[in-house]
């Protein structure tokens, strides 16, 4: 794959002298790209990075196609684009005159559209190898970790919007105040949402990088912690003596991951000393306001007045330190902090109806679970919480059954529906279910109840719930579709 990519890359750059154009970027200005008028074609072109991929090879004059198995929430925003999408995987959906093809992580060798690109001899690259390639064209910036990448990417995209330094960047989620996933701009940065998993972040090539935590996850691929240390690891040494890392103050597997590379290492904590601190924390119906300190002197005043959750706290330290390193002010950083409303399926409101409110959030991992519903805690105090979580992987509910079964104490109801089937084997799904998870649950005194369909979880919210309460969907599946229909019925 590395001699493809090679030669990819060199036809690439030589077919730019005789086919570039200029393509406008959100600014108004324009810039040069290698990819314009090259045919793209994605398979798996929903996924989340893949959606911000897409348009960010849209926005570079690439003639992007591609396909999924079923219709997803972006499809409309890339079809605006230009992008022309096709629900279903056939051979006959990839274009004769196609230059190269773009395989989600999801995608496996006997994907008819992955086998019909490998028998016509396409180049065919895999999401982050992809990223990887249209990183080199700017100072990357990468944000990874266990949990809060794709705020942390957002917020740091926003910053330097906000502050006019026009960044290219891809997040793993819609972001209105971004306007949508991804954006080509003509500043020098290229923000990027950096997964583990399948070692996939080793594909880019960072100037900074920020480590924001490390947990067991991904076991599916992982052998064990030791294991996923190691990946973050690659990537931190990937950072070049002048780049910088940002590294998690208080996370020991962080620390282990950045023992010893070559880049200057920064660290960022909570009421801890650090590179970068937060003191002085003051919550508000749970959004916090808190100093930022660097190398122990007062920098700026943090307000995350739209940003609830303490969790955020680490985020928002994270994206002013990538800020700060991009030049940006310490008055539009402040500015920046005090206007970002997150990221989409974030704790996102879907409406409030007949005093009920519907909440939508991403999270998939026993701490993500924890979290959240510690924030809900702390920003709607005193109503009763439902919780619809779709566990998402057999293998990671497996893996992680007695943490999950652990993370519901602050629901009162919980109801589960099927898992969500993703790159699972036959046996994985053999092996557990969602009657396992809501077992463990209950032994753990929380109340909770297995309902299989989406539909039988909408007629008991629909019979049971009442004014006042929250009722939150959570999972990185199509459980957003209940909240939605919720919205619909309740109306």
């Amino acid at each position: 794959m590395s001699s493809l990519i090679g030669s990819s890359r060199i036809a690439f750059e030589s077919d730019s002298l005789l086919a570039t154009r200029r393509v406008h970027s959100a600014a108004g200005q324009h810039w040069t790209s290698p990819y314009a008028a090259k045919r793209v074609h994605l398979i798996g072109i929903g996924g989340s990075g893949m959606c911000g991929l897409a348009g960010v090879l849209l926005r570079c004059g690439a003639i992007v196609s591609g396909s999924d198995r079923a219709s997803f929430k972006a499809q409309g925003r890339l079809e605006d684009l230009g992008a022309t999408i096709r629900i279903g995987q056939a051979p006959i959906n990839i274009p004769t005159d196609c230059n190269f093809v773009v395989a989600s992580a999801a995608i496996k060798p006997d994907n008819p559209e992955y086998g019909e690109a490998k028998r016509r001899g396409l180049p065919v690259f895999s999401y982050a190898q992809m990223l990887g390639e249209v990183m080199r064209l700017r100072t990357g910036i990468a944000i990874s970790g266990t949990h809060g990448k794709s705020t942390t990417t957002a917020l740091t995209a926003y910053i330097l919007r906000q502050a006019r330094l026009d960044p290219t960047f891809v997040v793993g989620a819609e972001v209105v105040q971004l306007e949508g996933s991804s954006g080509v701009g003509d500043g020098p940065h290229f923000v990027v949402e950096a997964c583990e998993y399948d070692r996939s972040f080793l594909n880019l090539s960072p100037t900074y990088a920020a480590i924001l935590n490390i947990e067991e996850d991904h076991l599916d691929y992982f052998s064990g912690m030791d294991d996923i240390v190691d990946a973050f690891g690659a990537l931190a040494r990937q950072v070049p003596k002048d780049g910088a890392i940002i590294a998690n103050a208080d996370d020991p597997n962080v620390a282990r991951a950045v023992r010893g590379v070559a880049a200057p290492v920064e660290t960022f904590g909570v009421e801890s000393a650090a590179t970068w601190q937060a003191v002085g924390l003051e919550a508000r119906r749970g959004c916090y306001h808190f100093d930022v300190l660097k190398h122990g002197v007062r920098l700026l005043r943090a307000c995350l007045d739209q940003l609830p959750g303490r969790h955020q706290v680490g985020n928002a330290l994270v994206a002013t330190a990538l800020a700060d390193h991009a030049g940006v002010s310490t008055d539009a950083i402040e500015a920046a902090l005090s206007r970002f409303s997150g990221a989409d399926r974030r704790l996102t409101l879907r409406g409030e109806v007949g005093g009920i409110l519907l909440l939508d959030d991403y999270g998939h991992h026993p701490t993500e679970v924890r979290v959240t519903l510690r924030t809900i805690r702390e920003h709607h105090p005193g109503r009763r919480l439902w919780v619809i979580f779709q566990p998402h992987q057999h293998s990671r509910t497996r893996f992680l059954l007695e943490d999950f079964a652990r993370s519901f104490g602050q629901a009162d109801h919980l109801l589960v529906p099927d898992i969500y089937f993703v790159r699972d084997s036959e046996a994985d799904q053999a092996r557990i279910s969602s009657s396992h998870l809501v077992d463990r649950v209950r032994a753990n005194g929380c109340d909770a109840l297995y309902l299989p369909s989406h539909e039988e979880i909408v007629d008991h919210v629909m019979t049971h719930a009442r004014a006042g309460d929250v009722v939150l969907t959570m999972g990185a599946g199509d459980v957003w579709k209940i909240s939605d229909e919720l919205v619909r019925r309740l109306a």
